[in-house]
């Protein structure tokens, strides 16, 4: 499997809009072409680490990489659940993530409400591994801040 800690960042674009209607859970996706430049020894499953929109303040987060059996995806995804509330969506922004650690493997559901049931346990387990201090050092990292865009002068 990759070495974590794994830094990636591209475009958060509109995925199958289930995380936020049928969860309560809303996530934030990547587009296939940053999903298919993730390793691919990378194990499907739920991660945890911290995101960044745009320049704004730096979250904890778990994320989902993988076909999420329950809904029977044809195609790999990364989605990004960042433990904070956000007003509104963040299409077209740019996502920063860094993966700091594995909860569990990717697994199917009997129900909504199991599927439900373990991401509220994975949330949980991403918040106590990401207060520990190996951890927070990363949420300082230079990775976060991107580049002022400077107006050319002709």
């Amino acid at each position: 499997m990759t070495r974590l800690p794994f830094f990636c960042r591209g475009e958060v674009v509109k995925g199958f809009g289930r995380g936020s209607r049928e969860l309560g859970i809303p996530t934030a996706n990547f587009s296939e072409q940053v999903v298919e430049s993730f390793p691919s020894d990378i194990s499907t499953g739920v991660y945890y680490g911290w995101a960044c929109v745009g320049n704004g303040d730096v979250h904890k987060m778990v994320l989902s990489i993988g076909w999420n059996p329950f809904y029977k995806n044809i195609k790999r995804s990364v989605e990004t659940h960042i433990i904070d509330t956000f007003k509104g969506d963040f299409y077209g922004e740019i996502l920063s993530i860094v993966i700091l650690g594995y909860i569990r493997s990717e697994k199917n559901f009997t129900s909504l409400e199991a599927l439900i049931s373990a991401i509220k346990e994975d949330i949980e387990e991403a918040k106590r591994q990401l207060d520990l201090p190996e951890h927070l050092k990363l949420k300082e990292d230079n990775f976060f801040r991107l580049p002022e865009c400077k107006p050319v002068n002709h």
